[in-house]
This record gives structure tokens, sequence and C-alpha cells, in this order.
């Protein structure tokens, strides 16, 4: 067992962990962080994407054992006080929300590209999802999405 302590959205989180212990099994877990899934559980996907010190990472390859002293942030990051941030806005006006499940990966890779570069061309967002499979949209609408997001 081990002890970490992490900013979990913007709080502070401990745990006493299992070495063996993904972030996705912690966060999930011991925390009741539902909107990170698992998708493949190989890193394929994206589904489990998180941001651990504003970079995307595949929860379901990092072991909680990094998180600690970091800063990790979810999709439960982006709305305050029940207000939906821009992004979640936009994935929802462009209809880049259909079964859901990708949606929060989806969302905190498209956050981190806008947090980098604030007016993305259609390949930076390109690359920037590159890493989150969606079965539903086709990918249209996700690109509209980030691309009317990142005007606001």
């Amino acid at each position: 067992m081990q002890k970490i302590c992490f900013q979990l959205n913007g709080e502070k989180a401990e745990a006493e962990i299992e070495d063996y212990l993904t972030l996705l099994e912690v966060l999930r877990d011991r925390f009741s962080i539902l909107s990170v899934k698992e998708g493949c559980g190989i890193g394929e996907c994206g589904a489990c994407t998180v941001l651990l010190n504003e970079r995307p990472v595949y929860a379901c390859l990092t072991l909680a054992v990094k998180a600690d002293g970091c800063d990790v942030k979810t999709t439960e990051y982006l709305s305050k006080d029940g207000t939906l941030h821009p992004l979640q806005e936009a994935f929802v006006k462009s209809g880049a929300v259909q079964c859901g499940y990708c949606t929060p990966g989806m969302l905190m890779s498209a956050y981190a590209l806008l947090q980098e570069e604030k007016t993305p061309t259609e390949e930076m967002i390109r690359e920037g999802i590159s890493g989150n499979l969606c079965r539903c949209t086709g990918y249209i609408q996700i690109m509209e999405a980030v691309k009317d997001a990142s005007q606001i």
C-alpha cells in the first residue's frame, strides 16, 4: 500500500492504494469519478482520457502512483455549479454527443488542445483528438464543436 496525494479537479485528494492500480481504477472506485470510462483497457480508444498536469493521458495505462503530487482533471472539472463549459455546450449544440461513451475522453483531449492553441486549425483539431475513437458521430460534429468552442 502506498499513500498518494494529488489535486483532483481542483480539490485535494488522498488515497491509500496498491502499487498496481491504474489511475482509471482509483478515479472510478475510490473517488466515484464515473466519467472516466474503460473502453478497451489497452490505450486504443481514449474513453479513459484525463489530464495529468494538463497533458492528456490514458488512465487505463497510467499507474495511479504516477498521479502523486500531480494535477488530475476529468470532465467533472469542466462544468461549474451545474453550468456547462463552453466546450461542452458546443458538443451538445453540434450533435457531437450521441451515445456519450467517448465524450468525456474526447472533451478532455479537446480541452487540452484549446488550452494550448486558442484557434486551432482543422489539422490541429484532428491531431488533438486522434487518440480518441468515436463509433457514432463520424467525427464531423466533434470537429465542428471544437472549432466552435475555439471561437468563444
